[in-house]
């Protein structure tokens, strides 16, 4: 075993970006259809339970007052969450390893997904051979984030800026579609087109829950992004937009197991699609997951503050900007300013008028007063406040950390 983390905080970053990144793994083992990355993601539940029965013991005795146990509580409840996250992940990967099945289609539908997996080989001599991850800045130049490294038959998956390139590595990543092209070219491979819906669909059916299902993927990962935007950012506003989602995600299950069986009754082999009810099973426990982070902004209960700081210190921040009149990027579409690409941040939500759009699409065009809920590299967050108008201040104190936003007086200026 590595050696663990020494305080409460620092495991707490741990288990969320471990819980994200076995999922991240999962349905990337799902699309490749990779059993080593499946088994991957079963050596990650190893550490996660270390990590986890560790965090439980420091929690019980850090209670020595009733105060204390009562803001103990809520760290308990967000430990449980995360491990049931990572428990969600093993489900997806054992699609893979017990080969469950999955259709053609959802393959094929996994590739036009708001977020993609994808894996490069690094070729010798290439752009990206002998350099370190941090020279290129993939999260903020191109919206792509490296999950982990196979080398030979080595996994590396603890992945940071200092992480080596070596010729033959194979990373695999996740992020904007719209970055591939680029990565592809600096590691010297080949070009590469993304699976396509076979010409032989069967049923009607099958292709409705396999859309509802890739939207399911979606809608659960911005669920849980949105929950620990709401323990960060104390937001009750952003607690309700979990609970839609939660119950938005049990009709469309509803939907997705209706669909499947009528497309079970016109196949010989019905086998292959019991790789689709697994995956909606573990997308609905995601966003239950959710809500019960939530629950805690919900019933105003007390939320211990090294929630806050812990979940704010992970890989992807999430951080919450108003965009203000005649910045850059307002009057301005999302497809147009692909802010996945620079300063690589997806938009979870907008709040406009008091009311929440989660997921927004790309044509959704930006205006003065909308607040933005995004989530993407903390190098990036700068950037994307000066986008935003604002120019960020960061000061640090002896435990946290104290942002501000002060206006950019600069005119929003063309070309």
């Amino acid at each position: 075993m590595e050696e663990k983390p020494r305080n409460l905080r620092e495991m707490l970053s741990e288990a969320k970006d471990t819980s994200e990144l076995m999922v991240d793994l999962a349905y990337a083992a799902v699309y490749f259809g990779n059993p080593d990355m499946a088994d991957e993601v079963s050596a990650l539940e190893e550490r996660m339970s270390y990590l986890v029965q560790d965090m439980r013991a420091v929690c019980i005795l850090a209670a020595r007052h009733p105060k204390d146990a009562e803001a103990m509580a809520s760290v308990l409840q967000v430990i449980s969450a995360i491990e049931r996250i990572a428990d969600d992940a093993v489900k997806i990967a054992r699609i893979v390893t017990q080969r469950l099945g999955i259709p053609a289609q959802l393959v094929a539908d996994l590739s036009a997904a708001e977020e993609v997996s994808h894996c490069v080989s690094v070729v010798k001599d290439s752009s990206l051979a002998h350099r370190s991850l941090g020279d290129f800045e993939m999260p903020v130049h191109m919206g792509l984030r490296v999950m982990a490294v196979r080398r030979g038959r080595d996994w590396i998956t603890d992945v940071g800026g200092d992480t080596m390139i070596m010729p033959d590595d194979v990373l695999f990543l996740r992020g904007a579609p719209d970055g591939l092209l680029e990565l592809r070219e600096l590691a010297g491979s080949p070009g590469w087109s993304p699976p396509t819906m076979p010409e032989d669909t069967f049923v009607t059916d099958l292709d409705r829950a396999v859309d509802v299902l890739v939207e399911m993927k979606n809608l659960s990962e911005v669920a849980v992004g949105l929950a620990y935007s709401a323990l960060v950012l104390r937001d009750a506003g952003i607690a309700t937009v979990v609970t839609h989602l939660r119950e938005r995600l049990d009709e469309m299950k509803d939907r997705l197991e209706l669909w499947v069986l009528r497309s079970a009754s016109n196949m010989a082999d019905p086998s292959a699609l019991r790789g689709l009810l697994h995956l909606s099973q573990a997308a609905e426990d995601l966003s239950a997951q959710a809500l019960q982070m939530v629950w805690l902004i919900e019933r105003e209960e007390q939320v211990h503050p090294v929630l806050a700081v812990a979940l704010g210190e992970s890989d992807d921040v999430v951080v919450h900007l108003p965009v203000a009149s005649d910045c850059e990027i307002a009057n301005e579409t999302l497809s147009e300013l692909r802010l996945n690409i620079d300063p690589g941040f997806t938009v979870l939500a907008i709040r406009r008028g008091g009311r929440y759009w989660y997921r927004p699409r790309g044509s959704v065009r930006l205006l003065a007063e909308d607040e933005l809920i995004a989530s993407g590299p903390d190098e990036g967050h700068e950037r994307l406040a000066e986008m935003c108008g604002w120019r960020l201040t960061v000061e640090a104190g002896l435990q946290t950390s104290e942002e501000s936003l002060e206006p950019i007086d600069s005119p929003k200026t063309n070309g």
